[in-house]
Formats: C-alpha cells, sequence, structure tokens
C-alpha cells in the first residue's frame, strides 16, 4: 500500500504542515502552537490543571513542560482553588490574555481562509468523517 493510499499518511502530512504554519507564526510573538492551544483552552475562571490535557485530547504529562514554561514567561499563574485546595487551577495573566488574543486570531483567519475554499457540503463530510474516526480510534480495538 502506497502512503498516499493510507488515511493516516494525508491527516499526518496536512498536520505537519498546520503545525508548521501555526508554529512560525507563534514564533513572531515567542510563542509555540502548543503554548497558543493550551492559552485557548484555558476558561475564564481558570481551568483545573488536570482538566487541560484531556480537553485538548492529550495525556497530562504531556503538557507539564510547557505549562512550566508558560508560567515562566508570565503567560499563567496557578492557584489553589478557593472550594477545594487540592485542585490547582491555571489562570491567564494580562499578557497570557493578549497572546490568547493573537492565537485566536490566527486560528480564525486560517479557518476563514480554509473554509472558503470549500463548499459547507465538503466541510460538513469532512467533520462527519473526521468524528467517526475519532469514535472508532476511542471506542475500538482496532488491532
Amino acid at each position: 500500500m502506497k502512503p498516499e493510499e493510507t488515511i493516516d499518511f494525508p491527516i499526518r502530512k496536512v498536520w505537519n504542515r498546520i503545525s508548521r504554519m501555526y508554529n512560525t507564526e507563534a514564533a513572531k510573538y515567542g510563542g509555540s502552537m502548543a503554548i497558543g492551544q493550551i492559552l485557548l483552552n484555558i476558561e475564564p475562571g481558570g481551568t483545573p490543571s488536570t482538566k487541560l490535557a484531556p480537553k485538548m485530547g492529550m495525556e497530562s504529562r504531556s503538557i507539564v513542560r510547557t505549562l512550566q514554561t508558560m508560567q515562566q514567561a508570565g503567560l499563567i499563574k496557578r492557584e489553589a482553588d478557593k472550594a477545594d485546595k487540592r485542585v490547582v487551577r491555571i489562570h491567564l495573566t494580562t499578557k497570557g490574555k493578549q497572546m490568547r488574543d493573537v492565537s485566536r486570531d490566527t486560528v480564525v483567519r486560517f479557518n476563514q481562509a480554509v473554509q472558503s475554499r470549500f463548499t459547507p457540503a465538503q466541510i460538513s463530510n469532512f467533520r462527519q468523517m473526521m468524528n467517526e474516526l475519532d469514535r472508532i480510534l476511542e471506542q475500538e480495538q482496532l488491532f
């Protein structure tokens, strides 16, 4: 089977290009795609650190180093939850909110540019296929 005939090759190829594009844009502001993604997933009232990675479809240990980098850069602060001191919430600083706005604008611009090149039916079909692929991977043992 040629790579072009597989399901995963075009997904990986396109994702790598998207990732490079986002990283190139984020580097202009001293960030990265990973930092931008985290910034976009922190809720206004703070997000428990244990909920952040799963919210983004990742393992918690995958973002520990990035969170430390973000805290050192002054983008986030960690605070104990007022109701449950065992829970640590991640909050955006003023600098983090500014960087989140840049990240949001970049994501919106990219999506508008891509969506303008496809019909609503094509976008709907793409979303349906990706949702079904995600469901298959989540619920089924393929090997």
